[in-house]
């Protein structure tokens, strides 16, 4: 199966890759430069799509510019109208539950993939172990561990590549199961893992931050629930990003 991947160059986009290639899935990753397994195309203007969808089956969107996710999505939807092929799309758990601006241009292009004709599959995933591990990782230079007071249910990127391979198989299966990680930790036992991982020991301070957004966060909304799908912990991953993996 030819599979075109968008924001194949990104964080969850290399492993995706190689998740389908390891199926034997031949893979395109749509990019505005040339390169190794490139095919040049252009979410915002729509220069190059129809080339890169030429003998496509199926489309795995993970590309995201945290500003104008709407307007390329709808751009990636005119270009496959009528075509039949799949797309999946990956959102996040919670985004029609929190105010943020982010969210709600996710739930924003949710809608607009339900409203297509596109035969779809929309996955909504849970943040990355990554993801916290940059928040703390971007500390390690202060006298103090700064956390906010909610909870949180990580997953290990790789374990999401594996996913969407498996839906991309599956063909279009319309709104699936969220996934998440194997276990809810609040932000501050995060915070003490990492410290232990890094071997430093200094205070961790909880930021209380008004309004409704942190309101959200803090009901857990962000969270699928448990037993997550993923099965590699936070401690887990610790261990091979200390050691260079």
């Amino acid at each position: 199966m030819t599979i075109l991947l968008t924001g194949g160059t990104g964080r969850l986009g290399r492993p995706t890759a190689d998740a389908l290639r390891s199926r034997g899935h031949d893979v395109r990753i749509l990019s505005r430069r040339p390169g190794d397994d490139h095919t040049v195309g252009d979410l915002t203007t729509g220069a190059g799509l129809d080339a890169a969808l030429d003998g496509v089956s199926a489309v795995v969107h993970l590309a995201t510019s945290r500003s104008k996710d709407i307007g390329q999505t709808r751009t990636l939807l005119d270009a496959m109208a009528g075509s039949g092929t799949h797309l999946v799309f990956i959102s996040i758990v919670g985004v029609d539950r929190i105010p943020y601006g982010y969210y709600r241009d996710k739930v924003a292009s949710e809608q607009a993939i339900e409203a297509s004709g596109v035969p779809y599959t929309i996955i909504r995933v849970a943040q990355f172990h990554g993801f916290v591990h940059e928040v703390l990782e971007a500390q390690k230079r202060l006298p103090v561990t700064l956390v906010l007071p909610v909870s949180a249910q990580t997953i290990h990127m790789p374990e999401v590549a594996q996913r969407l391979t498996e839906l991309v198989e599956a063909g279009p299966s319309g709104r699936v199961t969220d996934l998440g990680g194997p276990e809810q930790l609040t932000l501050q036992e995060y915070a003490r893992q990492w410290q232990a991982a890094r071997g430093v020991s200094r205070p961790i301070w909880t930021l209380h931050l008004p309004g409704r957004t942190m309101a959200a966060f803090r009901a857990g909304h962000h969270m699928p629930g448990l037993p997550g799908a993923g099965t590699v912990t936070y401690r887990e991953y610790l261990a091979g990003a200390t050691n260079g993996e």
